[in-house]
């Protein structure tokens, strides 16, 4: 009776969400409330010592953990507001247009690369942006908007790896190490989502899958290593980056030499300086440590802000703003107005699972998972993910939600059960109610489209968790973590 009391700030989380269709923010704030009323009752009752130094580091590691998520958050979403003012995205989607590619290779050339390659240097659905447009004018409108949606889902490492960033201090592991994982829990999603892409265009022969097993491939190895020397901050992006070279070679040998093949867009810059700005500083990081110069400790936690993908954001933002790529744009009115909900929506997600944590709110929770079965915490896990982040429209909602439950498991099964939940939230949360609401604007749909996009979400989302947790079985049966 007392896990079940302990756990009813999730369950009011969740009815409001999907029961009452209350936004994000709204619940995040009243399951917070209900948490620090029931840690109330909880220290009333017995003694307000212990509680008075709970509270205190609960809140010491919410404020570390939002400040990470804020650095990162507010420069991408004014690098975004430009970006778009600029009408760099509409250029991309003209020149894709223009490389002469046949279906198949469009197909896996705008989701395995482009699509996760956008999403991956900015997140908030940037991505889409440049390809509802693109893929409406290549391919039949019903298919075009479910491809759409299943190159969203693909790419869970959004906004620079910030997700699994804060994941990995939630659960106490190495932020690496739980990247590196999660490519391999999300490897049969990659692929899975790609073949289905296929076959809502239409293509369905040996060709067409032999060039996505190819490239499925290439983007898994090079997400997946990148993650383990490098981080998440630039695993997607090179993961995209790859596929999207590999497929520009293959178009200009089809092209032939008698064809010059299209420049890239002069208007795309700032995607070219973010990326060479993520990947310069990085590699300083790693030749000098200067990152390790300042960091800022929670209770439990700890932030390197030098470390963090916000500095390159704000350099570039810096830098388009020097250029001029503002002049006439509110920038800070309009940044305001774009930042204040989601910052509110994840502060109070953070604050509720760290007090949940230090209250003891997830002992019965955690007690419950570690007396089952190594086989059936997979499945478990990924499903408790993938609700987290369907219901929050965020990984990092997501991951704030159920994570801090898997660092309470033994050391043994936490880095591949944290990979677990890591992906399926954010597989999960990229076919949320928000990513389809996103489609369907930049698509002017009807009603019965609505209905249909929705339902179309709601099922990736079951089956990508399934997924996960089926590779989860493999990669532990394996021996690989």
């Amino acid at each position: 009776m007392a896990t079940l009391l302990h756990l009813s700030p999730v369950f009011l989380v969740m009815s409001m969400l999907m029961v009452l269709r209350r936004p994000p923010v709204q619940a995040a704030m009243a399951g917070a409330a209900l948490v620090a009323l029931l840690w109330l009752v909880d220290a009333w009752m017995a003694t307000g010592t212990a509680a008075s130094g709970a509270a205190l580091a609960a809140a010491r590691d919410t404020g570390v953990l939002f400040l990470s998520t804020a650095f990162v958050i507010v420069p991408g979403l004014g690098f975004v507001i430009l970006i778009e003012r600029m009408g760099v995205n509409q250029a991309l989607s003209q020149w894709v247009r223009s490389l002469g590619l046949g279906p198949a290779d469009q197909v896996v050339f705008i989701v395995l690369g482009l699509a996760p390659l956008l999403e991956a240097m900015t997140g908030f659905g940037v991505s889409l942006i440049a390809t509802v447009p693109l893929l409406l004018s290549l391919f039949e409108r019903r298919a075009a908007l479910r491809m759409a949606l299943a190159g969203m889902a693909i790419m869970p490492w959004g906004t620079l790896g910030l997700a699994t960033v804060i994941g990995a201090s939630l659960a106490h592991v190495d932020a690496a190490a739980l990247a590196a994982v999660s490519s391999l829990t999300s490897a049969p999603v990659f692929l899975i989502l790609g073949a289905l892409s296929l076959h809502l265009a239409g293509e369905r022969g040996a060709r067409a899958w032999l060039l996505l097993g190819g490239f499925g491939l290439l983007f898994v190895g090079v997400l997946h290593g990148i993650s383990r020397w490098l981080g998440p901050e630039v695993a997607g992006v090179g993961a995209g980056l790859a596929v999207a070279l590999g497929m520009l070679v293959r178009a200009l040998r089809m092209r032939g030499r008698a064809q010059a093949a299209p420049g890239w867009p002069r208007q795309a810059w700032p995607y070219l300086a973010l990326a060479l700005a993520i990947v310069l500083l990085k590699l300083l990081a790693l030749a000098t440590q200067w990152d390790q110069r300042w960091i800022l400790q929670g209770a439990q936690v700890a932030w390197k802000p030098l470390a963090s993908p916000g500095v390159a954001l704000t350099l570039v933002l810096a830098l388009l703003l020097a250029r001029g790529a503002g002049r006439g744009v509110a920038l800070a009115g309009a940044l305001a107005t774009r930042a204040k909900r989601p910052l509110l929506t994840i502060f109070f997600f953070l604050a509720m699972s760290q007090m949940m944590v230090k209250a003891g709110f997830l002992s019965g929770l955690v007690q419950l998972l570690a007396e089952l079965a190594p086989a059936a915490l997979a499945p478990i896990v990924a499903a408790f993910g993938a609700l987290a982040g369907y219901m929050t429209g965020s990984n990092v909602g997501g991951n704030a939600i159920f994570m801090p439950a898997i660092a309470l498991l033994p050391e043994s099964s936490r880095l591949l059960l944290a990979a677990v939940h890591n992906s399926a939230a954010g597989h999960a949360a990229l076919g949320s109610l928000s990513i389809v609401m996103l489609v369907l604007g930049l698509a002017r749909t009807n009603a019965q489209e609505e209905g249909e996009l929705v339902r179309f979400g709601f099922a990736l989302a079951c089956a990508n968790a399934a997924l996960v947790a089926l590779a989860a079985l493999v990669v532990g049966g394996v021996g690989v973590v």
